[in-house]
């Protein structure tokens, strides 16, 4: 599957938001997007007029990226919110915010999105007592997500924890320190995700 190689804080810049790739080093004055919060190249800084197709587009690539999915994947899961009952834009969302990776990172058991995709696919986490390695595997109502017994002693998840409890664990979401274990209290909705996503702009760009 291709993959992302270059600067990720370039990619922060081009959105115009953090994305939180680097996890602690993100919330210092070191992260790059505090320094130069323009858009990266050399007509970065320059403004003009910018389409409608434009606007929905960047937010597409935004919100892609903050996931860390690949284009095939987005559009996938965007066909599955559309099947689903209700709004189709906070369908999105929300399955985005069940995907596995994205669980362990909420949970403060991985500094980054990135970081836990990576722990999933090397097998440090079980689902329910049964080891998950699929990082876009959809959490469900009362599943139990635990970094699995031989995996407990490493030193990432110390610093992961000891991190999120500056990040804060949503609502939605239960963890226990002591056991590198976390669960799921209610499913996730639309008001738990406070980033500055407009998912309404992402519908209209699917639609044309």
């Amino acid at each position: 599957m291709a993959r992302y190689i270059g600067s990720v804080c370039k990619v922060c810049r081009r959105e115009g938001m953090k994305l939180f790739f680097k996890g602690d080093r993100c919330y210092t004055d070191k992260c790059s997007f505090e320094r130069r919060s323009y858009a990266p190249g050399q007509h970065g800084q320059a403004k003009g007029k910018v389409s409608e197709y434009a606007i929905q587009l960047r937010e597409k690539q935004k919100v892609k990226r903050l996931y860390g999915l690949m284009e095939g994947q987005f559009i996938n899961t965007f066909r599955k919110a559309e099947r689903e009952k209700g709004v189709t834009g906070e369908n999105l969302i929300s399955l985005l915010e069940k995907r596995l990776d994205n669980v362990v990172f909420r949970l403060g058991l991985a500094n980054s999105r990135r970081q836990a995709r990576m722990l999933i696919t090397q097998g440090h986490f079980s689902v329910n007592n049964r080891k998950v390695n699929i990082p876009s595997y959809s959490i469900n109502l009362n599943d139990e997500i635990q970094v699995t017994e031989k995996s407990r002693k490493a030193n990432v998840f110390e610093g992961s924890v000891k991190s999120a409890d500056r990040r804060g664990v949503p609502e939605w979401l239960m963890l226990d320190k002591d056991s590198l274990k976390g669960s799921v209290r209610r499913l996730p909705d639309r008001d738990d995700v406070t980033l500055p996503i407009q998912e309404q702009y992402i519908v209209e760009l699917y639609s044309k």
